[in-house]
């Protein structure tokens, strides 16, 4: 059997070599309809597979923020964490004591920046040194240049109060540990551990703060609640659940699950538009290649009933149009993966400019080019059978009345 089929094997290929034109318009026809799908779907997957991954990459469109001022205290905001849709979450206080005066020996004037809660593995401080105890934080780029200091340098923060009739002024030495990147926080901005925002909030409401020697009356800090939070989701698919369940609870959220939405949805549409026009073109291919196939078989039938003649099976003479074909489908589809990587490459240059270090406008993986091949194969095979049902019907008598 081994043997029979290695003979098949041998005559099929020694077969489409002589009749080489043939065989080049067979696999020239493939190429042209495979090569502009390999380049539309690249570029499907170039562009929309970038914008996916610019979402996915950039924390703030996981990001879901609380619409006004609720109360939430400590055990709510640790039962929230715990849920699997959620990555970070830090509870915020009020933004109006969330303010502290920075005051830098290089900087000449004092500047007023907002005290962002944060704590490990804060989503927009990916790769900062983070800032530990009461007297470290991180700058906003934007806070860093009007301050003119660089991380490690040390500056000086003072917040005011009104308590008990009298003005009072604190100062506190802080270490600049890092500075965010821009696109982080674009505001004059500090990111600080949720402590010390805490003791801004404790001195100017006239609380005392004994970790940093402020004085002032004793509070209870175990009834705290906070009207705000910052939360972030694993991942972007986990928005619309997240901010769904926050509804159920009565939380009106602010997310940008419609930019989400609208990639997504422009994602699946183009993908049903891909295959809508893959599924047509090798249709037409295969109705094609199988109607040459079967009329090479009528061509070549006094050949094929000499074969069986000469001792081979019909199970050896289907194959014959089925290993004919996978040599098109092959070629075929490696004349059109060398018609995108030339026209992919002349593309991505084109626009370079135009594009963020790193992107590309049409692109392919490895896993795409095997689906097509095997797509491309399947198609060839599946065509091939009709012709090999033809070869099948060839008795070895029609070689001998042509003796």
């Amino acid at each position: 059997m081994h043997h029979r089929l290695k003979d098949t094997f041998w005559l099929a290929g020694r077969d489409y070599r002589n009749e080489w034109q043939m065989s080049g318009f067979f696999i020239l026809a493939l190429a042209a309809v495979l090569g502009p799908m390999l380049i539309l779907f690249g570029l499907k997957f170039g562009i929309v597979g970038s914008m996916l991954d610019n979402l996915i990459e950039d924390p703030r469109n996981r990001e879901i923020r609380p619409v006004g001022s609720g109360r939430y205290n400590r055990a709510w905001i640790e039962e929230l964490r715990n849920r699997p849709e959620v990555a970070f979450i830090v509870p915020r206080t009020r933004a109006i004591a969330a303010t502290i005066e920075l005051k830098s020996e290089t900087g000449n004037r004092i500047l007023p920046v907002e005290m962002i809660p944060t704590d490990r593995g804060d989503p927009l401080l990916k790769h900062q040194q983070m800032a530990q105890g009461l007297q470290q934080l991180i700058l906003s780029d934007s806070a860093a240049r009007k301050l003119k200091v660089q991380p490690g340098d040390e500056i000086s923060g003072s917040l005011t109060r009104r308590f008990k009739g009298r003005s009072e002024r604190v100062h506190l030495p802080i270490q600049v540990t890092d500075v965010a990147k821009l696109a982080s926080f674009s505001r004059d901005g500090a990111f600080v551990p949720l402590y010390l925002v805490e003791s801004a909030e404790d001195f100017r409401d006239g609380r005392a703060v004994p970790a940093l020697g402020w004085g002032g009356s004793a509070g209870d800090d175990k009834d705290r609640t906070y009207p705000s939070f910052r939360l972030y989701t694993r991942s972007i698919y986990d928005v619309s659940p997240m901010s769904d369940a926050l509804a159920k609870l009565g939380i009106e959220v602010s997310t940008r699950a419609a930019d989400i939405d609208i990639v997504r949805s422009m994602d699946r549409n183009l993908s049903a538009v891909f295959w809508l026009i893959a599924i047509i073109g090798l249709a037409g291919f295969s109705l094609s290649l199988s109607a040459s196939l079967w009329a090479n078989v009528d061509r070549k039938r006094k050949e094929l009933s000499v074969l069986r003649l000469v001792g081979l099976r019909t199970a050896d003479i289907v194959w014959f149009p089925v290993i004919q074909s996978i040599f098109t489908a092959f070629f075929g589809w490696l004349t059109a993966s060398l018609i995108y990587l030339g026209v992919s490459f002349t593309i991505n240059r084109m626009f370079a400019s135009q594009l963020e270090s790193g992107d590309t406008l049409c692109h392919l993986l490895p896993a795409h080019f095997l689906i097509a091949l095997v797509l491309t194969l399947a198609a060839a095979i599946l065509a091939a059978s009709m012709a090999g049902y033809r070869a099948a019907r060839i008795e070895p008598s029609e070689g001998l009345r042509d003796i």
